[in-house]
């Protein structure tokens, strides 16, 4: 649910003369919570549910997290008192898509998850009261254009599980692709093949989580450009395909 500040930031810029489309678009709040708010501002009080604490299987959490600071979002029921955590997963990895609902469905058994439909993707959503504790990096508008931190018991169980949380980020935002050059041996220009890994991501602090975590692992790479991440070393590319390996 959306504290009283949020609300009357959003409220603000439709008081601007904004439309609800873009207000809506700029902060990551729907119409239908913006346009409630004109008529009452204060949350309504309802009996809560309890907050049923951390993950309950670590290991899954740490590639939830990854895929979510990938691909993901959280946004409000309109209206009020749950919340949407959907992950977009492209139908050409029918792979990703089932790891995606296992792993939501393991950090919050009994909760109910399906896959929506979309042009070229489906979107992996479930529905809870309690996303937004389990993932305080929720708030309005792009993950890229806010701070991006991890809490302290996060932070541990990434230090925990490394390579699932490093899975979930290259299943969301990265790749593994083959590259090519051309090398002159013996006067005769000949071509040999190597694969690598990429990361891409707009926000510089999820790069940073990335690259990190990388670092703990003791994984090799480079800086492509401001938001992309290289590895070609041989042997980090196989320390890759060891934990990670392409989607599929």
């Amino acid at each position: 649910m959306y504290d009283v500040s949020t609300r009357k930031r959003a409220l603000a810029l439709v008081t601007e003369g904004r439309s609800l489309n873009s207000v809506s678009r700029q902060t990551g709040i729907s119409r239908a919570a913006i346009r409630s708010w004109q008529q009452h501002i204060e949350p309504s009080l309802r009996m809560a549910s309890p907050d049923p604490g951390p993950p309950a299987d670590d290991r899954a959490y740490a590639y939830l997290l990854g895929l979510y600071l990938g691909d993901g979002c959280i946004s409000a029921h309109p209206r009020g008192g749950g919340y949407y955590l959907r992950i977009a997963c492209a139908d050409a990895w029918p792979g990703l898509i089932q790891e995606c609902r296992e792993a939501i469905a393991k950090v919050r058994p009994g909760i109910g998850v399906c896959a929506l439909q979309r042009e070229g993707y489906k979107m992996v959503t479930s529905y809870s009261r309690h996303w937004p504790s389990l993932f305080p990096q929720h708030g309005p508008g792009k993950k890229h254009e806010r701070s991006i931190a991890l809490a302290p018991w996060q932070r541990a169980i990434v230090d925990d599980h490394p390579w699932e949380f490093i899975r979930g980020l290259i299943h969301s935002d990265g790749c593994r692709i083959t590259n090519w050059a051309t090398r002159l041996v013996a006067g005769e220009r000949k071509r040999y093949e190597y694969p690598r890994y990429f990361f891409t991501n707009l926000s510089g602090d999820i790069i940073r989580l990335f690259t990190d975590t990388l670092d703990q692992v003791g994984v090799d790479w480079k800086r492509a450009n401001s938001h992309n991440i290289s590895i070609a070393r041989k042997a980090s590319v196989a320390l890759m395909d060891t934990h990670v390996g392409p989607k599929y």
